[in-house]
């Protein structure tokens, strides 16, 4: 009957729901996955918006590097296969903001971002990112120049202000919206608090009370009591997830459709999960070669696994916690791509049988099926060829 009662409570919220319009999409109580440096990358994005996302944003794309055509920025400006397509451009200068957001629009950007939240020194000491609410002038001469450089629209996000002594979101995001910018998102934190704490949901309704565009929260959501304390004390038309996406790349979308008709869905079945995580590693290798490619897999390696560990309840059984270890170890430091690709069936059917899972004794069978699976659908490891545990039946 709780069950039913709360489906009912979230029916009845989400017909209440106006529709978040940005150009030509449009979405009911949007959930997005946040731009990460180092984290949101293309093959990650298309993960997340193949669980069915309903907005990715790209890594912050420094505004004059970009348009004068450095490998990196382009490389994380891209979105090929994805729609809408989200670049979130930072600087510090108007003219570069203008020049990148140009280019960015005739790569195919359907909706451009300016950053005015990155609370890292090496981006704030250059006067980008949360600097910029350090001068509100300075920061609208920014919006202006992006605004009149393109036809898509232009969204802002930004943190509560630069410290506790000036919290200026509500004053930076009204100036926004009478310039032309979309949609806001906010942070419930300040620059100086960088990601300690817990963040101040209640703090992004001053905010809400001054716009009228649609207003995203960020900050600290992990699950789906957090979306709806989230919504309820900041009053947005949608949340934002970031780090509660790392190693959960379905959580967006699970986020979305509770908030569309209450169910809950906790990700994906393990031998779905082990082809999910041997197909990330390969497109990382894939999209930035083998050797920047293991390198940049290994944290998300990590993240699969501790959020794995955590959904089974974090306690291991018996020898099991020693081998684990070792295995972990082995996986993160290991350079060859076939060899991880190995490694991850066998920790994922470690860590289900410490669990107790029913049907683990046909675990290594349903592993090994799916890493063969995913075998075949990648080029980047060619894990199909001379894959000794596909052609002869052994366990990976």
């Amino acid at each position: 009957m709780g069950n039913v009662d709360t489906e009912a409570k979230i029916s009845a919220k989400a017909q209440a729901v106006k529709s978040v319009k940005l150009g030509r999409f449009s979405f009911r109580r949007p959930v997005l996955l946040a731009p990460m440096s180092g984290v949101t990358d293309l093959p990650f994005r298309r993960i997340v918006v193949g669980f069915g996302a309903d907005l990715v944003v790209t890594e912050m794309v420094a505004s004059e590097s970009f348009q004068k055509g450095d490998a990196e920025m382009a490389l994380r400006s891209a979105g090929e296969g994805l729609s809408p397509h989200v670049v979130q451009l930072a600087g510090s200068e108007a003219h570069w903001m203008g020049e990148a957001a140009r280019m960015a629009e005739a790569n195919g950007a359907d909706i451009i971002d300016i950053n005015m939240g990155c609370p890292a020194r090496r981006v704030t000491t250059g006067w980008s990112g949360a600097a910029l609410m350090r001068d509100l002038d300075h920061a609208m001469t920014l919006v202006e120049a992006t605004l009149a450089a393109v036809n898509v629209p232009v969204t802002l996000k930004m943190r509560l202000g630069w410290d506790k002594s000036s919290i200026n979101a509500p004053e930076l995001a009204r100036r926004a919206e009478s310039a032309g910018v979309q949609m806001i998102t906010v942070h419930g934190r300040t620059r100086d608090q960088f990601y300690e704490g817990r963040a101040d949901w209640s703090a992004i309704r001053a905010v809400r009370d001054v716009i009228s565009v649609p207003l995203i929260a960020n900050g600290d959501v992990s699950g789906f009591e957090d979306a709806d304390a989230i919504l309820d004390a900041s009053g947005a038309d949608g949340l934002m997830i970031g780090r509660g996406a790392c190693g959960r790349p379905w959580l967006p979308a699970a986020v979305s459709r509770y908030l569309a008709n209450g169910q809950r869905w906790a990700g994906p079945e393990l031998s779905e999960l082990v082809s999910l995580v041997v197909r990330h590693h390969a497109a990382l290798v894939d999209h930035y070669g083998p050797v920047k490619g293991v390198l940049a897999a290994r944290k998300h390696l990590g993240w699969y696994l501790d959020a794995y560990r955590d959904r089974l309840g974090g306690v291991m059984a018996g020898g099991d916690e020693a081998e684990f270890t070792r295995m972990r170890s082995e996986l993160l430091r290991a350079s060859d791509p076939n060899a991880i690709a190995e490694i991850i069936p066998a920790i994922f059917t470690l860590l289900s049988r410490s669990a107790g899972l029913s049907g683990a004794s046909s675990e290594a069978d349903q592993l090994r099926a799916a890493h063969c699976a995913s075998a075949g659908k990648t080029t980047a490891t060619e894990l199909a060829e001379g894959d000794a545990a596909c052609q002869t039946g052994r366990a990976a």
